[in-house]
């Protein structure tokens, strides 16, 4: 029987081998292919301008994690605007998601998760900006949401808006008159993030179809999913104790695990693990979110891949087959964290490193170690075969609409 069952799985993986050399040939620069029910596709969309997920689930049902805009000054250590500067990068990134959409006859997305409050994660007031239809301006998660509706907005602020301080940012204030008015004039659900809990994001059309699916809240606010049932704990300390630093709006992100059958995925917004000697221990967070995450498939580089994230423990507990860095800036990603993201000494085993916008500043940095992020340009799409088994990796050429495949990866399979 076991020699029956090696064989079948060998068989499996040589068919899948030449399915994948088939379908690369036939479909590089063609357009990405529709989503049809039973997978499930994660969108890592590039406007050069901060970072955005866009997940159709395999029910149907549709999940935007941030669409940010950051405000800092166009110049080498920051990507130009994509495909251009015609647009603000809310209305490309909601073009982008219509044109998934429209042959599926979906028009709104069930769940907006945003991460956490910076600029590159929620939108920046820039000059000459856009108003809404209510009192606050076009950009970002606000721009994306005046051409798609949204059913709910979940953060990890709602309803007050004041941990571990009143949040009066001028971007906060304008996403927080953003979400007032999608609740009193849109109907918008609000709520904010739930950790521990695997039923606030979950299938809406028909979940029973699909019974291996769900996504575990893991993270927001140092606070942590035990592991066990919705138990949760306070990995930082009270602030009201804390006098010489209180926890950061990067190390306050929310995160996640999904899972598909045996294919599993983290994001995590700008979660930190890497911190210097005369830095309190509680301010690493990525330790205690390792420890009930557990291993991945896929993971989204915390923090962009900058030097305070994915430190040791973390990448040895997660070792991820595939990671994913949603970059823009010269520092996305630093120099040492690449180099503990490839080290075989931190974790054995194959890794692919996919970016969607490594500038030349961020590769002089890096240097030889360049080389090892194999796509380097382009929305990185996840399509998760039905079931989970298997998964690929498409890159989309970012400088049109048009979606066309530049590269494929994979299949590989899910562990």
């Amino acid at each position: 029987m076991k020699n029956n069952f090696r064989i079948s799985n060998l068989l499996f993986l040589i068919l899948l081998l030449l399915g994948s050399l088939e379908s690369n040939s036939q479909k590089l620069n063609k357009p990405f292919p529709k989503w049809k029910p039973g997978y499930l596709d994660i969108h890592h969309i590039n406007t050069g301008k901060g970072e955005c997920a866009f997940f159709l689930l395999p029910d149907g049902t549709t999940l935007l994690v941030d669409a940010g805009v950051h405000g800092r000054p166009m110049n080498e250590n920051a990507a130009k605007a994509v495909p251009n500067d015609s647009r603000q990068p809310g209305e490309w990134i909601a073009r982008y998601i219509q044109r998934v959409l429209k042959p599926l006859k979906i028009d709104k997305i069930n769940y907006v998760v945003l991460t956490h409050f910076d600029t590159d994660h929620i939108g920046a007031v820039l000059p000459g900006l856009k108003t809404g239809k209510g009192d606050y301006v076009l950009t970002g998660i606000s721009e994306v949401l005046e051409h798609i509706p949204a059913v709910k907005i979940i953060d990890r602020g709602w309803p007050d808006y004041n941990w571990p301080k009143p949040l009066t940012q001028e971007h906060i204030l304008n996403y927080r008159k953003f979400v007032t008015w999608q609740v009193n004039q849109n109907s918008v659900k609000a709520e904010k993030f739930k950790v521990g809990s695997k039923d606030q994001i979950s299938l809406v059309k028909e979940p029973t179809r699909y019974p291996n699916f769900k996504i575990r809240n893991i993270v927001a606010n140092g606070e942590v999913w035990t592991g066990e049932g919705e138990s949760t704990y306070h990995h930082y300390p009270p602030v009201e104790t804390l006098t010489d630093r209180l926890p950061s709006e990067n190390g306050s992100s929310l995160g996640f695990k999904l899972s598909y059958g045996m294919f599993d995925y983290f994001t995590g917004g700008d979660l930190i693990g890497v911190i210097g000697e005369n830095t309190p221990e509680w301010v690493d967070i990525e330790t205690p979110v390792a420890k009930v995450t557990g291993p991945v498939d896929v993971n989204v580089m915390n923090h962009h891949g900058y030097r305070d994230a994915q430190n040791e423990f973390f990448l040895r507990t997660l070792k991820p087959r595939v990671h994913i860095i949603q970059a823009w800036d010269s520092w996305h990603p630093a120099p040492t964290t690449l180099e503990r993201v490839i080290s075989k000494s931190v974790y054995d085993g194959p890794r692919d490193i996919f970016a969607t916008n490594l500038i030349d500043t961020a590769k002089a940095r890096l240097g030889e170690n360049a080389k090892e992020i194999i796509a380097q340009h382009g929305h990185i799409v996840v399509r998760v075969d039905p079931g989970g088994r298997t998964y690929t990796i498409y890159i989309l050429d970012d400088s049109s609409e048009k979606q066309l495949i530049k590269a494929k990866y994979g299949p590989y399979q899910s562990f």
